[in-house]
């Protein structure tokens, strides 16, 4: 594959430095005129010569006819067309024995085309489905020329509006057309029996193929006789599929569909076994290691478990238009590619932004994976019919965190939670079982503990036994220190008048201690008057009588001249004598 021309690397738009440093400029043509999106995409080696060749089915915009184009470099090998819209493209093997020549699954309205060395192998049909009995009757009126076409087309949109049955593909296809052009197709087409058939939305293969129907199923075909293996109901039609696993071991089936939710089947489920609902439509779906990442309408990008816990987020600068997994196997990195529409193509390792890729034109299709000889080669579609090819540096390695500034990598970092034991389950069970008896329980000994508290409060307030006054008289406030080591303690009490206005005059002090530990020179004695706001030291010394370093509480009462009831108190807890322990 030759390095493009100068004039076609100006044409790709400046880059990034960290960009240029990683992708080469392998080939550029804004009218290569392809049409497609990253579903329609395939690289396999199909003849087995070692040389891998590009598959795309183009849907022929603007009134051509789709077609299956191979690629072989920048120039297309072979062209055919195709009888409906391509809806997706999917290499597998189908033999065991050398040589192993992939096959090629291209879905294709309702028939799934199977080619084998670029030839046609296999055609396999959807089973029909019963059409509209309104539908059917329309038709018939119309070949016996009883209604007109613009009168049939009104009453066949009215059947497409009311009806939970989709229309056939023939009342589709009128539907699209102008009024010029119905006269011609109702007598081309009046004849004809409508049908209707499961129409493919996706698929993927894994060993066998996966297909997603418009009547909300899913089908496991054998790869060889092409029967269908498994089938599988989903409550909407799914438009994204990404299977893990093996058919006859075990295997995961994630379906985002057209309501908006991602279904998680396993195997001998008949229905979805997890469901995870988004805030907006899905415009991808890849799964990475063992983390489902969902790109939204939201222009997010999203992480989820395969029992669909929610992981990260990531927002999106643009819209996304395309998304696909970018693979390098030599490094053991799987990450994934965002096309947006501002022309960026972001490559995300989980919620780390690893690379930034700039396009001239949007991007709606990726393609990551061995094409021509080269093993890492990333092949872009454009919305104008372009084709972009780089090819990544053989010493290029993509370092988290170095194209954007976020959160620290500690953050992302799982904690190591210990396991859960036997203990734990046993009370979680018996948590569950016996709640409603325990949260009565609880609110119970809530009560008597509020009930405690206040009977206490109140008791302290009656008996003055609080360092805070409460009369609005006398408003004081009192706390006590004690300095020194022993056997002589100084015990300073700092009394406080907290009135804005009034003084506090004819207080008494009285210490309440026991006379066989300790000594007081002045056990009663008067205060003087407290002018509001200061703070008033009163001290006194303690000499302990104790030789055995035992301690005890002093009580300090603080009372009026004729009253019996003190205003406050306080307990001051003596220490330790240690003088008289050394001795």
């Amino acid at each position: 594959m030759a390095a493009a021309s100068s004039s076609d690397s100006d044409a790709c738009g400046a880059e990034s430095n960290e960009a240029n440093s990683k992708w080469l400029d392998a080939h550029y043509d804004p009218m290569a005129n392809i049409h497609t999106f990253s579903a329609c995409l395939a690289l396999a080696d199909l003849h087995g010569d070692g040389e891998y060749k590009l598959v795309v089915g183009d849907l022929g915009p603007g009134g051509q006819q789709p077609r299956l184009k191979v690629l072989k470099g920048p120039l297309v090998m072979t062209e055919s067309p195709l009888p409906a819209l391509p809806a997706a493209a999917a290499t597998f093997l189908m033999e065991q024995h050398e040589p192993r020549t992939p096959a090629l699954a291209l879905a294709s309205g309702p028939c799934v085309y199977v080619y084998k060395n670029l030839r046609p192998y296999f055609k396999f049909s959807l089973p029909q489905l019963p059409p509209n009995p309104l539908e059917q009757d329309l038709w018939n009126q119309a070949k016996e020329d009883r209604i007109d076409p613009l009168t049939l087309k009104e009453m066949l949109e009215s059947i497409r509006e009311t009806a939970e049955e989709p229309l056939s593909i023939q009342s589709l296809r009128f539907l699209q057309l102008e009024l010029s052009e119905m006269e011609a197709f109702v007598n081309q087409h009046k004849s004809n029996s409508i049908k209707r058939q499961k129409n493919l939305a996706d698929e993927d293969a894994v060993s066998c193929l996966v297909l997603g129907t418009e009547n909300k199923e899913l089908l496991v075909l054998d790869p060889e006789a092409f029967t269908i293996l498994a089938k599988m109901s989903l409550p909407s039609v799914p438009v994204f599929l990404e299977v893990s696993g093996q058919f006859d071991v075990e295997f995961r089936l994630a379906a985002a569909c057209r309501n908006g939710n991602i279904y998680i089947l396993r195997r001998d489920s008949k229905h979805p076994k997890y469901c995870i609902e988004l805030s907006a439509q899905p415009v991808g779906l890849i799964r990475v290691h063992k983390v489902l990442v969902v790109g939204s309408t939201q222009d997010s990008l999203h992480g989820f478990t395969h029992k669909g816990k929610k992981l990260w987020t990531v927002q999106m600068p643009a819209a996304i238009l395309t998304m696909n997994l970018l693979e390098q196997h030599s490094r053991g990195l799987q990450a994934v590619m965002a096309g947006l529409a501002n022309g960026e193509v972001r490559i995300y390792r989980d919620k780390a932004l690893l690379n930034v890729i700039h396009t001239p034109d949007a991007v709606t299709s990726l393609c990551f994976g061995r094409y021509g000889r080269e093993d890492n080669t990333l092949i872009m579609t454009t919305r104008g019919g372009g084709l972009i090819i780089k090819i990544l540096k053989r010493t290029a390695v993509f370092v988290e965190g170095g194209s954007e500034v976020g959160p620290p990598p500690a953050q992302a970092m799982k904690l190591n939670v210990p396991r859960k034991t036997r203990l734990y389950v046993d009370q979680t069970l018996r948590e569950r079982e016996a709640g409603t008896a325990m949260h009565r329980a609880f609110q119970t000994d809530l009560y008597l503990l509020r009930l405690r508290a206040a009977r206490a409060y109140l008791q302290a307030l009656e008996s003055s036994l609080s360092p805070l006054s409460t009369t609005a008289r006398e408003p004081l406030k009192l706390h006590a220190v004690v300095q020194g080591l022993g056997p002589t303690f100084k015990l300073t009490l700092h009394l406080q008048n907290t009135s804005t206005t009034r003084p506090v005059l004819g207080l008494l002090v009285c210490f309440l201690y026991n006379e066989a530990l300790y000594s007081l020179p002045r056990a009663f004695f008067k205060v003087p008057l407290l002018v509001p706001g200061l703070n008033y030291p009163l001290e006194t010394f303690v000499e302990s009588l104790s030789n055995k370093g035992i301690s005890d509480i002093i009580k300090v009462l603080v009372l009026r001249e004729g009253q019996s009831a003190p205003l406050l108190s306080a307990h001051v807890n003596m220490p330790g004598s240690e003088g008289l322990a050394a001795a």
